[in-house]
């Protein structure tokens, strides 16, 4: 599982079109294509300003003028050396750079690799950052403006360097950038680490990859370069772990565990899996935080299938509203693509995201991106011509603009939950219905075993190896559970354009101290398919804020805000929109053992009675956002 998570992880940095028209892709081959235009300088230790040294490749155009730099800095081998996938495309994005006048340059975070220093997760970049910008703008070749450019691990740490507002940080494009966000909004996500107050297990099959086991071997800091380069030939300090099962790894209590259980590598998991929601440390390393300045006009790029649409797309709205620099507020665009985790060169004209076939996705994403470069880095942040914000639709398949997101013209529309008390399974009589329940409540129960979870069958979600299938699938086998409750509007007479944030209250009880309900958006076919959107989790502890927690009580009703998610999807004429609400959707999210104990040091859970609520007095409903005047 682990070399599918890497590769897939590593991969997502950026992949260029056009380099394989007819050129081989070994890394020797690539080289030398590429030295035929540019000048060359691997293992390049850029010093910081505590005495650490990180490993730096560049790769520049042969000309003595001075030109600007694509930045992408990564916690991933791109030794150039070394044969496979990640090597070659290092030279591809290199080659595309330089063909179009940049100097491309490429570095690993401190502790990765030959770069010294001790990692952690976005390692230091508030120091780290703005030490290699200024040393990038004081080299000869330079002409002093710097564009940051990657996907996933390479775009996380883009944010918190934007709030140093350092002159050289001219343009930034950040992909799939959700665990660079800490909090936003009513997003308290700590790098993707949270939903709801629950635990993402997306980074757990990633650190078993990533993390470097607290004894690694490290070159000597009086190596020169020369020995570098010629030891990077032989061994680059990257290690081959065993592969791992992670639908069944993922499984094992108690989950501060998982890891060693796998003879994974002693590293930071076992520190950060023991942090709340609201720990002193989240906001001391290199996550952005809403009460950060931001000063660098940005080209943001999301999936509508990624793990964080919707913090992601927060943190575009808080940057135009509340960035300090006007002119950086306006210099703000977007794209939301119909693909998975930084899937955004993968699109064809039918393209498929799991088994949903949502059409012609395809853009023109590398002319975008250097159009946006060549406006801020050559012309000195000159306007752009495109619109703010392009997002797909999907459902009618199509590429749409706007001004802002959510578009012009949406309306927040509830749709409120009913049933006679049986809504339980597909076959149940739950309904999603614009009238409020009656004033008599039925509430519709559940028992929720945290050792006989929903299973999570596609979704939102990357780098869980082979325990999850991205995407959108056919849900109704699983919701033939009978702790799964089905609420379903009947067939729509006209269609309807949901395109937005997705909000949704529930009103809630249970015999347990803690429990967890989760929110799946469906759209059901005329044939009974039921394709998956988005899904959320909201932990009952957290009801109230997450610097604190507030146990249940049996008997007693909480209302429940949910975490929002967020789609743009066309429901046909003939359609219905679909929710299902439960307690577990693993191992998307970790399991609530329902003690009302840390969760992550126990191994029994208890089984939770739980209800969900509708009437008048317990209004429990879901609100989209509505496209007006659109059918």
């Amino acid at each position: 599982m682990l070399k599918h998570c890497y590769v897939f992880s590593v991969s997502a940095l950026l992949v260029f079109a056009g380099w394989a028209n007819g050129q081989s892709t070994e890394p020797d081959s690539a080289r030398k294509q590429l030295e035929k235009i540019a000048v060359i300088d691997q293992k390049v230790m850029v010093p910081m300003r505590d005495g650490v040294r990180l490993c730096t490749d560049i790769y520049r155009p042969k000309t003595d003028q001075k030109v600007p730099v694509i930045f992408s800095r990564t916690p991933y081998n791109f030794n150039g050396w070394r044969d496979g996938e990640e090597s070659t495309r290092t030279y591809q994005r290199a080659m595309e750079a330089v063909k179009r006048g940049y100097a491309y340059v490429v570095q690993n975070e401190r502790g990765r690799y030959f770069s010294e220093g001790k990692w952690d997760i976005l390692g230091t970049p508030l120091t780290d950052a703005a030490d290699s910008f200024t040393w990038m703008a004081e080299q000869d070749w330079c002409n002093g403006r710097i564009g940051t450019l990657g996907c996933s691990s390479t775009a996380e740490w883009q944010m918190a360097a934007a709030s140093l507002d350092h002159p050289a940080h001219a343009a930034m494009v950040p992909q799939g950038f959700g665990a660079g966000v800490g909090r936003v909004g009513p997003f308290f996500e700590q790098g993707n680490w949270y939903r709801g107050g629950a635990v993402q297990m997306l980074f757990i099959a990633w650190l078993y990859g990533v993390q470097n086991d607290q004894v690694r071997p490290m070159f000597p800091p009086d190596a020169t370069q020369e020995e570098l380069i010629r030891n990077s030939r032989y061994f680059d300090l990257a290690p081959e772990r065993p592969s791992v099962d992670w639908s069944e790894a993922l499984k094992h209590l108690p989950v501060q565990d998982i890891i060693k259980n796998v003879n994974g590598p002693i590293g930071i998991y076992e520190k950060i899996i023991r942090r709340k929601p609201n720990d002193p440390d989240w906001y001391k390393g290199g996550l952005y935080h809403d009460d950060m300045p931001f000063h660098v006009p940005s080209f943001w790029f999301v999936s509508w299938f990624d793990v964080a649409s919707s913090p992601n797309l927060a943190l575009f709205n808080h940057v135009r509203n509340k960035a300090a620099d006007q002119e950086v507020r306006d210099n703000q665009y977007l794209v939301i693509a119909p693909t998975l985790h930084c899937g955004f060169t993968r699109s064809s004209e039918q393209t498929m995201v799991g088994e949903l076939n949502v059409g012609d996705a395809r853009f023109n994403h590398d002319e975008l991106v250097y159009g946006w470069f060549d406006a801020k880095l050559k012309k000195d942040n000159a306007p752009v011509e495109m619109p703010r914000v392009r997002y797909y639709t999907m459902g009618s398949n199509r590429w749409q603009t706007s001004e802002t997101w959510p578009p012009a013209g949406i309306e927040m529309t509830p749709f409120y939950l009913n049933s006679d008390g049986s809504a339980n399974t597909l076959n149940g009589d739950g309904k999603l219905s614009r009238k409020l329940s009656g004033k008599t409540d039925h509430p519709d129960k559940f028992e929720y075993d945290p050792h006989d979870p929903v299973t999570s069958y596609g979704g939102n979600v990357c780098c869980t190896g082979n325990a999850i299938k991205a995407g959108s699938y056919d849900q109704r086998t699983l919701e033939l559970r009978d702790d799964i409750l089905v609420y379903t509007t009947e067939p729509l007479r006209e269609g309807v354009e949901v395109s937005g944030f997705i909000e949704a209250t529930l009103y809630v009880s249970s015999d347990a101290k803690d429990t967890d309900f989760t929110v799946k958006l469906i759209d059901v076919y005329p044939d009974g398919r039921a394709f998956n959107l988005d899904e959320t989790i909201q932990r009952v502890r957290y009801r109230e804020g997450y610097d604190k927690e507030v146990f249940m009580k049996p008997g007693q009703v909480y209302k429940l805000e949910i975490s929002p998610m967020s789609t743009s999807n066309y429901f046909a004429k003939g359609h219905s929109i679909r929710i299902e609400v439960s307690s577990s959707n693993f191992p998307r999210f970790a399991r609530n053992l329902n003690t009302g104990g840390n969760n992550f040091d126990e191994a029994k859970g208890v089984i939770a009675r739980n209800q969900v609520h509708h009437s008048e007095k317990y209004p429990s409903q879901i609100r989209l956002p509505i496209a007006t005047g659109q059918k």
